[in-house]
């Protein structure tokens, strides 16, 4: 899963703010013209991710080669200013599966970083005393590398997912739950990838109550 990148956006926002001043959707050397891009090249690589992504679409009419926005970003239903791809569960107790199955939700600007964010929703009970309860979102920065005693996403063995403390050491790593009837996992550093670090958190009291 790739969120869009700051330069994706800058492109999905020029062609929600200029659609009415093209006669026919802009072909990639107009847009490279007007976002005062060099390449042709790095321009379609965006392109092709945001049309990846359902955002944007190749026009087909008179001016082949023209882009459009989709339905689903002209409604606004896309990871523009708010929306964050929202990708499934992750464990905070037993690792489990991560499950790719992407939509976008509104978060405020105060939760994200200034690079590639996603959600995921927690569920269990491993990171209570962090302040991570079951049932909470959490703000995902999207990267391969962590600080000691930064709360990651790591992927255990390729196969599952949990939301951890990390220490890493040469030789070892260990994913530290913050509940003290828990003990830390420790695995090889070649079974261990993260996929993130935590960066903000949100939650629904009417959901808790509900329980």
């Amino acid at each position: 899963m790739n969120a869009l990148t700051r330069r994706q956006r800058e492109i999905l926002d020029f062609l929600r703010d200029n659609q009415e001043k093209f006669p026919y959707p802009p072909t990639l050397d107009e847009l490279c013209a007007a976002l005062g891009m060099s390449s042709r090249g790095s321009l379609h690589k965006h392109i092709s991710a945001l049309i990846d992504a359902d955002l944007v679409q190749p026009f087909d009419g008179n001016k082949q080669g023209g882009i459009r926005l989709t339905d689903q970003a002209r409604r606004g239903e896309d990871a523009g200013e708010q929306g964050l791809p929202f990708v499934g569960r992750i464990a905070a107790g037993k690792p489990i599966e991560a499950i790719e199955n992407i939509h976008y939700m509104a978060v405020p600007e105060v939760l994200k970083s200034d690079k590639p964010c996603y959600v995921l929703q927690v569920k269990g009970e491993s990171m209570i005393e962090a302040g991570i309860f079951d049932g909470d979102w959490v703000v995902i920065e999207q990267r391969n590398y962590a600080q000691n005693g930064e709360i990651v996403v790591a992927l255990i063995d390729k196969s599952e997912a949990t939301l951890k403390y990390i220490e890493q050491t040469p030789d070892k790593v260990l994913l530290i739950p913050a509940n003290a009837s828990m003990v830390a996992m420790a695995y090889l550093p070649e079974q261990v990838e993260i996929q993130g670090v935590l960066v903000g958190q949100m939650r629904s009291y009417r959901s808790l109550l509900n329980k």
